[in-house]
């Protein structure tokens, strides 16, 4: 499977997951980088981790000539049976509410997204409604998950569609010409589901990182933990492999984000992460598939408890810390501008050269 150019997945399988092999970004490129922010007049390190960021990105696309000037948010939307267990302040009805309005881009990070031409591609991978929305990619797999307190949220076959439709989202992405691409997700429950996740990945303590969501009161935070821990030892998950855990605690957009950031390693399109959802995923993408964590990028700290041990694990150090929990793909598009500054330096910054001073060495 390492020629992707085209692909046809006859095969949309956990074995198939498996087997997908990814190729490291380039040393060369990103060496080459480094020095090249070296050579613009300013201290060494002046721009901290955007230097070594922007050589990530560079590296990952194969050139110096940074270009993320296409790029897309991809927001899988999907429904999560666990709302019934009374885990969440609303029901799932919202969750089709705001994909409507990310159709019209009128939903945060729509808005965010317009505001600095940044394509928004909102994705119906599992909502539980029947109506067809306008400016809504159909990828449908079914109408939300199942109740993970009765059974698993989806089955093996389920996990494996929605995984292989975020990679061919990546591959028709690639192929439009996007150079960069984020990740942003729609969900009632999924604050839940992403929890269920990081406990089992880490095998730590429910209540370290399972959060408020949107809002929960002592009493409803309280109840949330105890579903999340039930499932945990009801389906022994702290034993169970990455699969396992996304199919029996997870979610469909989960899954579809899982595979967009084994998409991006594919297709070598780099991959900005968003906030807790994404970063579970991320996770995932990582142990099902290693290599994959080289071409995602960190955006924001955000501010429920699960972020900072999956940043942690990941070896990620995110560049916002505003102690945000919007979600939709709000802190991985507002990371574009930032890398946008970033960049006019690095593309027509002036050089050590040019002033005709000594550029600064390095002694470590």
């Amino acid at each position: 499977m390492e020629c992707l150019e085209k692909p046809i997945w006859n095969n949309k399988t956990w074995e198939a997951v498996k087997s997908l092999k990814i190729q490291s970004p380039s040393p060369v490129v990103y060496r080459q980088i480094v020095r090249n922010w070296d050579s613009i007049a300013k201290p060494l390190d002046g721009m901290g981790y955007f230097e070594t960021l922007t050589a990530q990105i560079g590296a990952i696309q194969g050139t110096e000539q940074i270009d993320i000037s296409k790029r897309a948010v991809i927001i899988m939307c999907a429904d999560n049976g666990i709302v019934e267990e009374g885990i969440s302040q609303t029901g799932q009805e919202v969750t089709f509410t705001v994909m409507k309005n990310m159709a019209i881009q009128q939903s945060s990070v729509g808005k965010m997204a317009k505001a600095i031409g940044v394509d928004t591609i909102p994705v119906d991978i599992g909502v539980n409604c029947e109506e067809q929305v306008p400016g809504v990619l159909q990828r449908k797999i079914r109408m939300g998950t199942r109740n993970f307190n009765i059974e698993p949220a989806m089955t093996e076959e389920e996990t494996a569609q929605a995984i292989f439709t975020g990679i061919e989202i990546v591959s028709a992405c690639k192929e439009k010409g996007y150079k960069i691409l984020a990740t942003g997700e729609m969900g009632i429950g999924n604050t839940t589901t992403s929890s269920a996740m990081t406990v089992a990945f880490l095998d730590c303590d429910v209540a370290e990182v399972t959060g408020r969501g949107a809002g929960l009161s002592d009493e409803k935070l309280i109840h949330k933990q105890q579903i999340v821990k039930e499932a945990i030892d009801k389906y022994d998950l702290r034993k169970g492999d990455a699969f396992q855990i996304l199919r029996t605690v997870g979610g469909l957009d989960l899954a579809g984000l899982v595979g967009v950031c084994i998409g991006g390693a594919l297709y070598h399109v780099p991959v900005v992460l968003d906030g807790v959802i994404s970063l579970a995923a991320a996770l995932a993408a990582e142990q099902m598939v290693p290599g994959v964590k080289a071409y995602l990028i960190p955006s924001h700290k955000g501010k429920e408890p699960a972020v900072e041990k999956l940043l942690n694990r990941l070896g990620f150090t995110p560049v916002i810390h505003g102690a945000m929990a919007l979600g939709e793909g709000t802190g991985a598009v507002m990371m574009f501008s930032l890398l946008d500054m970033a960049l006019c330096i690095y593309g027509d910054g002036v050089t050590f050269s040019d002033m005709k001073i000594e550029q600064y060495e390095r002694f470590q």
